[in-house]
């Protein structure tokens, strides 16, 4: 039997603690929209997406109607589009700039908020698709509104491909410059990763995995501000043992409304439901923060001393409670620490309680990386691919999900800030080191895998 307490609390999570569905992300194979011509490449990939996704967004609408729970985005990603894109005769940039650009007007035509998936998986090395979609990145970004585009560069089984970590700190300082109007917004919609998962559903990176269906439904669920209360309201004397349980409980419930909607928007799409992604996303909203978590937890501000430990048991506890409640987890799941996208980040950044270090150690123990972080427009191209290298490194070596996602605001500081307003919210450009890495990054090739890569 359902109890009255039981309702209350559902609720108040929806209406007093921001709980709502993040994303629903339909993944929609395009393996068979390969072709030697560029044109019907860009019309089969057209009427592909506007096929299936074309109920998307009115049905999780009525679902939200429905339950009366919020779904914040409706998304969708595609397969890798290097892969697609390849197959054209003699493709170059240019195409892969007109794939974006086709991708762009079918998410606009169905309505979605997002479409990721121009993607490329270099961890090893390159092909010819490789390095044309990656040098198409910026004009992709800068002449499309919906695209968000990842590159894969390490895992822990191939290591990390150095010659594309430079690349792609370039493509970024490049993406940044032709969106300088936007405080370098195509930057924030691109993001190099270290074991990138081939069912997240959220971005920028999510893509749809070559060993995916034809089509699926991930789901990405959120609730901080509901574990934040939570922990509010225990006895001030709780032992973290006890507050791990209360985060676990939480994690579970929440976890149990994203499955609910998410297999009945695949039911009524008449498609498979893939994952549901656990992770604590935050908003710039008041009250939805991760940082705010730690606070409640005893820290006095996100980066004293204490952080990191924190961020661990969270993250920890949230994978268990939430294991519990679904049989088909997936995704990045965890808990996420975007600067630009967190209010308790935000203002700890503006404060200079949190550093590019600190920042750097928490990526160890949270779901992703190094994202939403905004640096200095003139920061070298090596420092860049340092920056990336060193996070790659802590992927590899931790078999998890690293990333980096930064945005080098041309024209702008450190002590400025950058607004770029929703969800991406806004940040204070971050201190980054001065001391040059260029040798190092310069010298190309692959940082080899890690001993423990041999375990077959």
């Amino acid at each position: 039997m359902i109890k009255e307490n039981n309702i209350l609390e559902t609720i108040n999570m929806i209406k007093l603690y921001n709980l709502d569905i993040r994303t629903v992300t339909m993944a929609i194979s395009l393996r068979d929209c390969m072709h030697s011509d560029i044109d019907i490449v860009c019309d089969k990939i057209y009427r592909k997406i506007t096929s299936y996704a074309k109920n998307l967004v009115s049905y999780a609408k009525e679902l939200e109607n429905d339950y009366s729970i919020p779904i914040i985005n409706k998304r969708i990603s595609v397969t890798p589009i290097s892969l697609v894109g390849e197959a054209c005769e003699n493709v170059s940039a240019k195409d892969y700039v007109k794939i974006a650009q086709t991708l762009d007007r079918a998410a606009k035509d169905v309505g979605v908020n997002f479409i990721g998936g121009f993607s490329a998986l270099v961890e090893k090395g390159c092909t010819k698709g490789d390095i044309a979609l990656i040098e198409s990145i910026p004009e992709a970004l800068a002449t499309t509104e919906r695209l968000c585009s990842s590159v894969n560069v390490g895992t822990s089984k191939a290591g990390i491909n150095m010659d594309a970590v430079l690349k792609m700190a370039e493509q970024i300082k490049k993406s940044a410059e032709l969106t300088k109007d936007t405080d370098g917004l195509g930057a924030a919609k691109l993001v190099v990763f270290c074991n990138s998962a081939q069912d997240n559903p959220f971005m920028a990176g999510a893509f749809c995995g070559i060993g995916e269906p034809e089509c699926a439904l991930n789901v990405g669920v959120s609730g901080p501000g509901v574990v934040r209360a939570a922990i509010e309201q225990m006895d001030k004397c709780a032992n973290l043992s006890e507050v791990a349980n209360t985060i676990k409980r939480i994690a579970y419930k929440i976890t149990t409304t994203g499955e609910l909607i998410g297999r009945k928007l695949a039911q009524k799409l008449d498609i498979p439901f893939g994952v549901i992604d656990l992770s604590l996303a935050p908003t710039p909203a008041e009250g939805d923060s991760v940082a705010g978590i730690f606070q409640a937890m005893g820290i006095e501000h996100a980066g004293a001393h204490g952080t990191t430990a924190c961020l661990a048991m969270l993250n920890d506890a949230v994978k268990k409670g939430g294991i519990m409640a679904s049989s088909h987890v997936g995704g990045l799941s965890g808990a996420f620490i975007p600067v630009s996208e967190d209010a308790g980040m935000i203002e700890s950044a503006e404060k200079g309680y949190i550093t590019f270090d600190k920042l750097e150690a928490m990526t160890s123990v949270c779901s992703v990386g190094l994202d939403m972080i905004a640096i200095p427009g003139d920061t070298p191209v090596e420092t860049i691919a340092g920056i990336i290298a060193d996070e790659m490194a802590i992927g590899m070596i931790n078999k998890k999900t690293t990333a980096v996602r930064i945005i080098p605001v041309v024209g702008k500081n450190v002590g400025e800030e950058v607004i770029f307003g929703g969800l991406l919210g806004k940040a204070p450009i971050m201190k980054v080191n001065n001391l040059s890495s260029s040798i190092f990054v310069r010298r190309g090739g692959r940082i080899p895998a890690p001993i423990h890569s041999l375990n077959n």
